[in-house]
């Protein structure tokens, strides 16, 4: 592989911006956590306000994940995963009933399930101790490793908007100027960004979350849920077609299966790491562009998730589910991934501006377990405390929590309050780990594919993001950049004799 060359720098002023107040934007890349590997500070206003503001940009549908469908099951835990938490609904031989919703990202809710995209993969086991949720996807990756870029980045993968339309330069203009990107393009650009059914993609929860054990010792987790149909992906014209064919063929493919008893499984593996390896192992552990070689970390079998049951009503039961990975239980917990804890609280104040403030009191959201909150009021009450008191403490006989000390599932951190990107590991580097995937992992027709998925975007690009992408995928493999730069440039000379090259509104 050719050595790494320096990034080449954007066209705008690296300054300038401000808060929603009028006052300067300290980073619209970084947010502010308790030294470089730390938790994220709730008055970070900037990550809040841009969380918060991101999460009411559209009604009433889904901002991102918005074109979907999903379908009830049962999860039974068929390996032995005790000794690292004791998590209820993960004890042996535990049945679970769950629920699953799969999803495109970027689409909107009318928009084809075989565009190319990331899949969602959510589950919510209703266990007896609260209902978890898995909010993951079916790459075990993501584009962006702070919640600050979030938003941003979905804004770049929708819709221009000048003219409304769909814009290849906007999504590269973006990546490209986001190194730490590039794993999660490659596994997109490759086969797997055109899943040929939600049955046979595999899923992923992509962060590393906490297990906790009975005797109070703490293991780092990455979930695994691999399909037992295989993994299965269409080609960009088998995709291209069927968009135009039918497309809800995603939705009638998993409906139309589980209707005639043909149920779709997976297994659940968990990558397992010691608490103490996190503090010294060569890449973060929470850094969401990265993965754990399994060789370092093998899988664990923990049980097989099985769909059975196709919604009675897709609104009720669907689209008015709210996953979110702050619904954990006892045993399960959080990381210092700094992606994980800004989604904690933004999927939940999504659902409450998308759905209403009361949403988790919808059967489909309510967990099977008595509930005992001091919540009140707001739109759509439906359960509610009677005479009970809605303020604690009390002395009218309603249970409260009042434990002090170190909580389960903490972990330690010290530092000052900065702004800045994970500290950087003995491996830590944007473009090793989607070379190996580009290079040991995808075969020659597979590679073949990549390069025509990524050339064919090239006319569409303005020359000083093309230049970029060139630079991008000769990082993270030289041969691979050089065809794709070979093919693009072909593309972009027949475009332009047809005066159609970098035709984007912005140029």
């Amino acid at each position: 592989m050719a050595e790494h060359q320096p990034m080449p720098q954007a066209s705008t002023q690296p300054t300038g911006a401000t808060m929603y107040n009028g006052a300067p934007s300290i980073s619209d890349r970084n947010s502010l956590s308790i030294g470089t590997d730390g938790p994220l500070l709730l008055h970070d206003v900037h990550l809040v306000d841009r969380l918060a503001h991101f999460n009411r940009e559209s009604v009433p549908e889904r901002r991102p994940h918005a074109k979907g469908a999903g379908a009830f099951g049962e999860f039974e835990v068929t390996g032995d995963v005790s000794k690292w938490t004791k998590a209820d609904f993960l004890q042996p031989g535990k049945k679970t009933r769950t629920l699953n919703r799969f999803s495109t990202v970027a689409g909107e809710m009318g928009s084809p399930d075989t565009w190319r995209d990331v899949r969602g993969f959510s589950t919510r086991f209703y266990t007896e101790e609260g209902n978890f949720d898995m909010v993951g996807n079916n790459t075990p990756v993501f584009f962006v490793r702070d919640p600050m870029k979030f938003p941003m980045f979905i804004h770049s993968q929708k819709r221009l908007q000048s003219n409304g339309l769909r814009d290849n330069d906007m999504q590269w203009d973006f990546w490209t100027l986001n190194p730490e990107s590039a794993h999660q393009v490659a596994y997109l650009m490759g086969d797997r960004g055109l899943p040929m059914s939600w049955r046979t993609m595999n899923g992923y929860s992509s962060h590393t979350y906490m297990w906790i054990n009975a005797e109070g010792e703490k293991f780092w987790v990455k979930y695994h849920f691999l399909s037992d149909q295989g993994v299965h992906n269409f080609t960009n014209e088998e995709a291209e077609t069927m968009a135009g064919k039918d497309a809800d063929f995603h939705r009638r493919d998993l409906w139309q299966n589980i209707e005639a008893g043909n149920f779709p499984s997976w297994t659940l593996h968990v990558q397992v790491m010691p608490y103490e390896d996190a503090k010294a192992y060569n890449i973060n552990p929470f850094d969401l562009t990265k993965i754990w070689p399994k060789s370092d970390y093998p899988r664990h079998e923990v049980g097989k998730l099985t769909l059975n049951e196709n919604p009675a009503n897709y609104f009720a039961e669907i689209e008015q589910a709210a996953f979110s990975p702050s619904n954990f239980v006892p045993g399960t917990g959080f990381s210092p991934d700094k992606m994980l804890l800004g989604r904690v609280f933004a999927y939940s104040d999504a659902h409450r501006y998308r759905i209403g403030p009361n949403y988790d009191q919808l059967p489909v959201n309510r967990p099977i377990v008595p509930v005992v909150t001091y919540k009140q009021d707001g739109p759509m009450t439906y359960y509610h405390n009677g005479h009970e008191p809605s303020y604690a403490p009390n002395s009218k006989g309603k249970p409260y929590s009042d434990y002090e000390g170190v909580v389960d599932d903490s972990w330690e951190s010290d530092g000052e309050m900065v702004r800045q990107a994970y500290t950087l590991r003995e491996n830590d580097d944007d473009w090793s780990q989607p070379h190996v995937l580009v290079r040991e992992v995808m075969d020659e027709p597979q590679r073949d594919r990549l390069v025509e998925t990524v050339s064919g975007a090239a006319p569409d690009l303005t020359d000083e993001v093309w230049g970029r992408v060139i630079w991008y995928w000769k990082n993270i493999d030289e041969e691979v950049g050089q065809r794709i730069e070979d093919e693009g440039n072909k593309l972009r000379a027949m475009g332009a004799e047809s005066g159609a090259v970098g035709v984007s509104p912005k140029n």
